[in-house]
């Protein structure tokens, strides 16, 4: 990447010079090239600029990994616009809320996918279309475009890029030109322990910076063709995904849903060299009966974190999936992304046990109870200080002042011990932060959720493990009186109203949950009796 593109317009305007021809994105029956790429995100900019998006105005992105999310991502961008996607895997409560925070303008999404229609989800929650709104109680929100799909008061993403037809490209082309690497790239909104989202504001020179970084270590390279499972709200899917992708000259292959037939077939039939993605993604592949009758010859690079990874898995990874580099890293959303990452020459223990050292120009150290940096091999609070700590939670002064201390020391809430190598294992979360399948799940977020079903008086959700998930929730329920629950019938009403990942996996409806002296939940006592239960049942 040149030095002089400090924004991603400018990425992806230097990456149609550089790489011109070579396939940028391939879905289906279609491929575009780098230059193509360029191209068609600047249809892009123009239909965002046409329709009123002004520097610094935010869009919502909520849809599966489609080449139409790049487009519309980098084009709105380019308008001088701030991305805030939004997970697919949300009810429309959780969405509204986002869409409500933010004061995003509009919304770009689908309809049809796993028979899902998004905009039906936030007008099931928050009014149907009005002459003034596609959602009626949400006020900021001024158009719905579907990228894929039809439905009512929406605008189709062909008849929106007409549009862009009567903007002028070359005024287009000074707006993009006019964004700076200190302007927001992007809100992408995280959960804490107030039980709502948070949204984490950076730069488009952050985001650039940090990624350089991560694609050197990890080695991503021009020809390379990358898979990508992580879904693109996230910033793996996203940053480490296809933005990444194009810095390098590397070939985007979206792949919208998990689904280890496909991804093997997809491996060998489009010769796939790079599959990121969690834990649980690489056991899931080890563990199919078929594998054996797929080439998986072509693999060459993994990269893969956010929870604890047996040793024996990187072996098998190398010698059954034949994978010649094999990364971990640590990071968080707050942090633009990676904090430490293991470098390609580390043995396999070290991959195994623990999440690398600092990037470049980042200050990571694991700190007592008093701020003070705790001695090598004993356990501390990470915090880090550098370019990538985000400006802070949209909207927020206290959070931020929460998070981010005076002297630019960002405190993660998660408890590690870092070795004489500056080497961090990652020991615990004193946000009380579980990760199920390689997201992140906050209880205090499931909790207020459940709160708000009448049937249920007093909740607790704690992590426990689990041998294919990593981890699961489990809820202490409290039933209001006069109701009658069970664990089957809280389960199927959080199927009905949160995103699938956060349903707990196991549910004990119990008289009462136990309290400290200030009135508040032991969840240490819910975590042994959780064990305990475990252990009887033999799970």
């Amino acid at each position: 990447m040149d030095l002089l593109e400090q924004t991603i317009p400018q990425l992806v305007s230097g990456a149609a010079e550089r790489f011109g021809d070579r396939i940028a994105i391939e879905e289906g029956d279609l491929a575009l090239s780098f230059a193509e790429l360029a191209s068609e995100s600047s249809r892009a900019a123009r239909a965002f600029c046409a329709a009123g998006i002004e520097p610094g105005d935010r869009v919502g992105i909520w849809a599966p990994n489609i080449h139409e999310w790049v487009l519309a991502a980098i084009g709105l961008q380019a308008a001088g616009g701030v991305l805030v996607p939004l997970n697919t895997r949300m009810k429309g409560n959780e969405a509204g809320y986002i869409l409500e925070k933010s004061g995003a303008r509009m919304l770009c999404t689908v309809t049809g996918f796993l028979d899902t229609d998004y905009p039906g989800l936030l007008r099931d929650v928050l009014g149907g279309a009005s002459s003034a709104r596609p959602v009626s109680d949400l006020p900021c929100l001024e158009r719905i475009i579907l990228l894929r799909g039809t439905g009512p008061a929406t605008t189709s993403w062909s008849e929106f890029l007409g549009e862009g037809e009567a903007f002028s490209a070359e005024e287009a082309q000074r707006r993009a030109e006019a964004v700076s690497a200190e302007d927001l790239s992007d809100i992408l909104f995280t959960s804490g322990t107030t039980g709502k989202p948070k949204g984490a504001m950076t730069t488009h020179g952050q985001t650039l910076r940090c990624f350089q970084a991560w694609s050197e270590i990890v080695g991503l390279r021009r020809g390379d063709r990358y898979l990508i499972v992580n879904p693109f709200f996230h910033s793996f899917g996203y940053k480490a995904g296809w933005l990444a992708s194009i810095m390098c000259g590397a070939t985007i292959l979206p792949h919208p849903v998990f689904d280890v037939p496909a991804v093997l077939e997809r491996v060998g039939k489009e010769r796939i060299s790079v599959l990121p993605g969690p834990p649980t993604l690489y056991q899931t592949i080890l563990a199919h009966p078929d594998r054996e009758k797929f080439d998986l010859s072509c693999l060459r690079l993994a990269v893969t974190g956010a929870a604890a990874i047996p040793v024996e898995l990187i072996h098998r990874m190398r010698r059954d999936l034949g994978f010649e580099t094999i990364i971990t890293a640590y990071g968080l959303t707050e942090s633009t992304g990676p904090v430490t990452m293991c470098r390609e020459e580390d043995s396999p223990e070290t991959i195994a046990s623990t999440s690398g050292r600092a990037i470049p120009d980042v200050e990571v150290r694991c700190v007592d109870k008093e701020g003070k940096e705790a001695p090598r091999g004993e356990p501390g609070e990470v915090v880090l200080r550098g370019y990538n700590v985000m400006q802070g939670y949209f909207d927020d002064a206290a959070e931020t002042e929460k998070a981010i201390d005076s002297e630019g020391w960002l405190h993660t809430g998660d408890i590690a011990v870092m070795d004489d190598r500056g080497y961090l294992r990652i020991t615990d979360r004193i946000k009380d932060m579980y990760i199920i399948g390689g997201l992140n799940c906050y209880p205090a977020e499931v909790e207020n959720l459940m709160h708000s079903w009448e049937e249920i008086l007093q909740v607790a959700v704690v992590g426990v493990p689990d041998e294919r998930m990593g981890e699961v929730g489990m809820a202490f329920v409290v039933a209001a009186p006069g109701a009658s629950l069970t664990p089957e019938s809280v389960i199927a009403w959080c199927r009905a109203n949160m995103a699938n990942y956060k349903v707990p996996r196991r549910v004990e409806i119990v008289d009462s949950l136990p309290m400290n002296a200030m009135g508040k939940v032991t969840k240490f006592v819910l975590r042994e009796r959780a064990a305990g239960a475990s252990s009887q049942h033999g799970d």
